[in-house]
């Protein structure tokens, strides 16, 4: 049988707890603002945020005029996860369930994943009506057009 002396208390645990808490997420901090970018010079002038939500499901492939688009998705980590949360109000595991199921039915193809970052960059900066989402922070280049903010 345990003692009381050896069983740790409520408030003891709820002590720990908020002391980690802090220290991994500190008072104030606020998510990264991710931006949806294309090209100054591709051609995509225009995008809202439904027709990327439906872009980026899958439910279409190109624009209301008839422009193809390519779009580019980050590597699995948290800015991809913060996209999609914040853009479709899914997480990680819904998004990655919802397009193994499309691409088993043979209804759509996920978005082509960039390696990193800076390869999204370099994807939507070489490719006419490429779209990508980036930190703000990566989206300072003179060639890129932030298309909106998602944060």
């Amino acid at each position: 049988m345990w003692s009381s002396e050896r069983t740790p208390t409520l408030a003891l645990c709820t002590t720990w707890l908020l002391l980690a808490l802090t220290v991994l997420w500190p008072a104030g901090a606020k998510a990264e603002e991710i931006v949806v970018v294309t090209a100054v010079h591709g051609g995509l002038t225009t995008l809202d945020r439904g027709t990327t939500e439906q872009l980026y499901l899958g439910r279409r492939s190109n624009l209301f005029d008839g422009q193809g688009v390519m779009l580019i998705d980050l590597p699995a980590g948290p800015v991809r996860d913060a996209f999609y949360q914040r853009l479709t109000r899914k997480n990680p595991s819904q998004i990655r369930a919802y397009w193994s199921r499309l691409v088993f039915t043979g209804r759509a193809q996920p978005p082509r994943e960039a390696s990193s970052v800076d390869e999204a960059r370099r994807l939507v900066l070489e490719s006419q009506g490429s779209i990508a989402y980036l930190p703000r922070t990566a989206a300072n280049d003179p060639g890129l057009q932030i298309l909106f903010s998602l944060e």
